[in-house]
């Protein structure tokens, strides 16, 4: 046994993922400047060794990449935005014209991780809401404390073969920045309105959508209707639902509500049947971030903006171009 032991602990495996090893790596690529090729030759190792040893270090918050957030909102772009639908914040991904969906919606929840350390303040009440974009953006999160602050769960569970649960975004979260986490202790989608009328009358439930009426800050995403949509991904309704509610004007989906092209509420059976933040609440908190990427979003983050959904948005150079010329 005391052989077996010894034979581990000299094994390569065991010494490089010692933090203190990784923290080497990170010091020689980025303090040093030493591109990954040279780093490989210099400790025998591969160049795609060296790369996973990068992300290793970051995911487990050996190496904190610092950007002033503040800096994302400076461009030309981010002031028209701003100017146009009265925002108090424009943050703005860079991610070329010929980037595929799937590069963009990743850079623009790493620019969404760096602005919420921005607008977030020690202290504030923090709502999280649903899907693959908040998801990405828990990810992207350094694990960096904003003191004294609570996350809040705004939209009830939903089992989803692509994405994490309400309650795993929200305890995502709250874990990067060391944050209380109050998660919602109801599915997303009732049976019925009467059923869900009657939950939201549970004591427990009752007090958990109470604290929603006092967030600080809210980050939530807005969903397209078209056929990619996780509206019927998530099966949360089914196509002839979409379409019906496409044809009465329906532009979004956002936190279990559906929006006009003017960003009023669509109203629909289903929002009886949720157990959600409601579309006032949200309206009414100070800061509301709303985060989305690719073109394909353009009329529903249009609709949100009209609708005063966001005072701050996380969106990708591309749809923000599309926006300033609509």
């Amino acid at each position: 046994m005391k052989k077996l032991k010894q034979k581990f602990n000299n094994s390569p495996n065991y010494i490089l993922r010692d933090d203190g090893y990784l923290a080497n790596i990170a010091l020689l690529y980025y303090q040093e400047g030493l591109n990954q090729s040279e780093i490989a030759t210099r400790l025998g190792l591969s160049r795609t060794t060296i790369l996973n040893y990068l992300k290793e270090g970051r995911d487990r918050g050996i190496v904190d990449i610092r950007v002033n957030g503040e800096t994302l909102n400076s461009s030309t772009i981010a002031r028209d935005l701003v100017q146009k639908y009265n925002l108090e914040g424009v943050y703005v991904a860079y991610v070329g014209k010929k980037s595929k969906s799937d590069f963009s919606l990743r850079h623009t929840a790493r620019v969404a991780a760096l602005a919420l350390h921005d607008i977030i303040n020690p202290g504030d009440l923090l709502g999280v809401a649903w899907g693959e974009t908040i998801k990405l953006i828990g990810e992207q999160l350094p694990n960096r404390e904003i003191p004294s602050t609570e996350v809040c769960q705004v939209i009830g569970s939903m089992e989803s073969d692509r994405l994490l649960s309400a309650e795993d975004c929200a305890i995502q979260i709250a874990n990067k920045i060391g944050a209380q986490c109050h998660t919602l202790h109801a599915p997303a989608i009732l049976s019925s309105s009467s059923l869900a009328k009657a939950l939201r009358s549970e004591p427990a439930i009752k007090k958990q959508l109470k604290r929603l009426e006092n967030l600080n800050a809210i980050l939530t995403s807005v969903g397209d209707l078209t056929e990619s949509t996780h509206v019927l991904s998530s099966g949360l309704i089914k196509r002839k639902h979409l379409d019906q509610i496409i044809s009465s004007g329906g532009a979004g989906f956002l936190c279990g509500y559906f929006i006009k092209n003017n960003g009023e509420t669509l109203h629909y059976p289903l929002q009886d049947c949720t157990i959600s933040i409601t579309p006032e609440e949200i309206r009414k908190t100070p800061k509301r971030i709303m985060v989305a990427s690719g073109e394909k979003k353009l009329h529903a983050v249009k609709a949100a903006l009209a609708g005063g959904h966001a005072t701050h948005v996380v969106l990708d150079e591309n749809l923000i171009l599309e926006l300033l010329k609509s």
